[in-house]
């Protein structure tokens, strides 16, 4: 089992910053991949970005070149940095982590609010 705590989230203007973090607790050296999706009220949750344990990221293509995932595996750590926010941006974002063994595990969410 994995335990997954997210903090960072908040009230920005377009056009402004944050950073979201993850604290990963547990069985932790069974995490293969840490990243992060989003829901937005009424659509569903989406995969915003994935890291790899050797440092390969994956983007959706509404966010490459304004966030940046990252992690710090000494520490139990994924990172993500969002910049150029916009309203569309607006949702609960959940930090995730996939095991080795298959397993998927979500933090409780935490809301980004994006105002224009």
């Amino acid at each position: 089992q994995v335990q997954l705590v997210e903090s960072g989230g908040g009230l920005v203007q377009a056009g402004g910053s944050l950073r979201l973090s993850c604290a990963a607790s547990g069985s932790v050296r069974s995490i293969d991949v840490m990243g992060w999706h989003r829901q937005a009220p009424g659509k569903q949750r989406e995969l915003v970005a994935r890291i790899t344990n050797d440092g390969s990221t994956n983007y959706a293509d509404s966010v490459k070149g304004r966030f940046t995932c990252s992690r710090d595996n000494a520490k139990n750590m994924v990172y993500l940095q969002m910049n150029s926010l916009k309203p569309e941006d607006t949702a609960v974002y959940y930090c995730y982590v996939h095991a080795y063994y298959g397993g998927d595990y979500w933090g409780q969410g935490t809301q980004v609010t994006v105002s224009s």
